[in-house]
């Protein structure tokens, strides 16, 4: 029994169905799947507050509507062509075999299609009804995602996630300019914080499955290096993330709401990643590591700083 043979039957070529042959719903979740639905939630969450913060106050809900439309089907059309490019290493990695085109649900050439006209749609959804700044900032991220990070760093660089991440930084930028048509500091330091954030939040996802990413070639950066130097880049980057997070009160963008919940959230932050640090450096293994709860904890970590974002205009 070689690796290849534990692939999927589709990617082998088996003798499943073409996927237009499979059931409606069944197909319908698929295409659903190429979008990432879970991670577009996270960037919508990093979106909408910052427009309350650039209205300071509550924003048309008709163009949070419209942000939030543009900025699902931009990301999800990046996220589908990320799936087309990355067809081959995902049939052999376990945390991704079950994606649809591996599984032969969707046709890499549906796929290709479908992540295209997501994009156009996006970038002429945000264009004509929101603003054409906002528009080229949308289809920026959808390219930097596709090209810079998935073409060109995925596979060559352990610096991958850390400037691929820049992609995912952006929709702070883009809630922003839809409700100004402008760009100002503000959004710029939460920009900052977000791609500070990105390698502490995915790097212990990565020594969790680093077996994954070794089989298929990805040279992410605990493939690479040992749980000490992962660990202590993780504490370095989140040092700095806090660190920016709190300049937007002295700059006169925040109040006292604010900084409060950034210190008491950074500040556990900094206690999650040095207690990953000193389990790292006893050269604790296995599950005991608990890589883990930073990771889940990032994720609470930002929603709970962007909904500070939000609130603090509310209580000045």
């Amino acid at each position: 029994m070689t690796a290849v043979e534990s692939r999927p039957a589709a990617v082998l070529g088996g003798t499943n169905p073409s996927p237009a042959h499979r059931p409606f719903g069944a197909r319908a979740k698929a295409f659903v799947a190429l979008t990432k639905p879970r991670i577009i939630e996270l960037l919508l969450i990093t979106t909408v507050p910052v427009m309350f913060l650039a209205q300071q106050g509550v924003p048309d809900l008709k163009l949070v509507l419209l942000t939030c439309l543009g900025g699902y089907l931009s990301a999800g059309g990046a996220n589908a062509l990320n799936m087309y490019i990355d067809r081959d290493i995902d049939a052999v990695m376990d945390r991704t075999a079950q994606r649809p085109l591996v599984t032969g649900m969707v046709s890499p050439r549906e796929c290709l299609a479908f992540g295209i006209g997501l994009g156009v749609v996006s970038t002429l959804l945000f264009g004509l009804t929101v603003n054409w700044l906002s528009a080229w900032l949308s289809l920026g991220a959808l390219l930097f995602y596709v090209v810079v990070y998935t073409m060109i760093l995925k596979r060559r660089t352990a610096q991958n996630i850390v400037w691929g991440g820049i992609a995912g930084c952006l929709p702070v930028l883009i809630g922003w300019s839809a409700v100004t048509d402008s760009m100002s500091w503000a959004p710029i330091i939460l920009f900052l914080v977000m791609f500070f954030w990105t390698p502490p939040h995915y790097w212990p996802l990565s020594m969790k499955v680093k077996d994954d990413y070794a089989r298929a070639g990805v040279p992410m950066l605990p493939v690479i290096a040992s749980n000490k130097v992962v660990a202590r880049q993780i504490v370095i980057y989140s040092w700095v993330m806090v660190v920016v997070s709190l300049l937007l009160t002295p700059l006169g963008y925040t109040g006292w709401f604010y900084t409060v919940v950034a210190l008491a959230a950074g500040g556990f932050w900094l206690w999650e990643a040095h207690g990953l640090q000193n389990r790292a450096k006893a050269e604790v293994t296995g599950a005991k590591l608990k890589e883990m709860r930073l990771f889940h904890w990032s994720i609470t970590y930002v929603s709970i700083l962007f909904v500070a974002v939000a609130v603090d205009p509310f209580l000045r």
